[in-house]
């Protein structure tokens, strides 16, 4: 058996050594590239009747009415499709539309609320190349997608 140079010995222990303290630190990396793309800002919603403000809500995201746009035509600015008629004079202006938004690695899951419906679905937030959301409502395993603009 031929001998190792003292060097040689060094540079095979170096070899052996490297791949297991990079693992850690490859590691980490991976788990940053799995976080979703950040949705705080305000949209103007598919229909252009209002813009939603999207920020931090303690440790999820909420989104709330901050502009009306086109009202209602019957003038109506309250909730008043509430199914909870002590909610229905309360005003859509700063109304929660969207809640509980949590990243959920390629994008952001809670729930939306349609005041022109008076109900609350499951939502999933995902943010465009162009900075549009796609914003999904759903029911069960069948879901309605919007898309978002940034208001200006």
């Amino acid at each position: 058996m031929p001998k190792r140079s003292a060097t040689g010995t060094f540079r095979v222990m170096m070899r052996l050594r490297f791949p297991v303290l990079a693992a850690p630190l490859l590691l980490g990396l991976t788990g940053a590239a799995h976080a979703a793309d950040p949705i705080a800002g305000r949209y103007l919603t598919a229909d252009g009747s209002g813009i939603v403000a999207i920020a931090a809500c303690g440790a999820a995201m909420c989104g709330k009415l901050a502009t009306v746009v086109k009202p209602a035509p019957n003038g109506a600015a309250v909730d008043a499709r509430n199914a909870d008629p002590a909610l229905r004079s309360r005003p859509l202006l700063g109304l929660a539309i969207l809640s509980g938004l949590t990243d959920s690695g390629k994008d952001w899951r809670g729930e939306i609320y349609d005041p022109r419906r008076g109900r609350t679905f499951k939502s999933i937030v995902a943010r465009n190349a162009d900075g549009s959301l796609n914003v999904q409502g759903c029911v069960a395993l069948f879901c309605q997608t919007q898309v978002w603009q940034p208001a200006r």
